[in-house]
């Protein structure tokens, strides 16, 4: 056997020793041990033979508790530093994710900013739809009144020439009507 399977052997039988002497059935047999004790006390060991074989007894169990105590002690310890090492990396990731999620806050800022735009650019190219709309409307409103004008010239160009018709017929006189004006 190695040296390490040792260990490991010795770690667990000790382990094991620390969970008996913690639960009900050391208690009892303590209890049962100390009992025979005093009846031998009573009985034709001596009193002083067995307060000396107890006293040994004891301060040799006081010896074994306090090196299991403290091999526990140690045991938690350990399992301590490594719950420590853990909640450090916890706290690690933790400081990282919150990170991620300022950067994902700001990601998301700036697509509200982007989705903002993106609507101020529909309304634009809605304000553009509506702007060639009455740009057509005005070019049709232009050719009506540009036609309207036009009518309306030759209308009056009509009339002109009605009126200068009427005054060439006033002023037409036959050349009798002229001889007589003469005179």
């Amino acid at each position: 056997m190695t040296k390490k399977k040792r260990r490991e052997k010795i770690k667990k039988a000790s382990d094991k020793l620390v969970k008996w002497i913690g639960s009900p059935n050391s208690l009892i047999f303590h209890t049962a041990f100390f009992v025979i004790m005093i009846f031998l006390a009573f009985s034709d060991m001596g009193f002083d033979k067995m307060m000396l074989v107890l006293t040994t007894v004891v301060s040799l169990e006081a010896i074994y508790l306090s090196i299991f105590i403290q091999m526990t002690v140690n045991k938690h310890s350990e399992e301590l530093e490594e719950v420590s090492e853990d909640i450090d990396e916890i706290q690690e990731d933790v400081e990282e994710i919150e990170k991620d999620v300022d950067e994902i806050q700001k990601d998301v800022d700036e697509i509200q900013e982007d989705v903002e735009d993106i609507q101020g650019e529909e309304e634009i190219g809605q304000e553009v739809v509506n702007l060639k709309s009455n740009r057509i409307l005005l070019n049709k409103i232009e050719e009506n009144l540009g036609r309207l004008i036009e009518e309306v010239l030759e209308i009056k160009k009509q009339s002109k020439e009605k009126k200068v018709a009427k005054t060439n017929n006033k002023f037409k006189r036959t050349p009798k009507q002229q001889y007589s004006l003469r005179k």
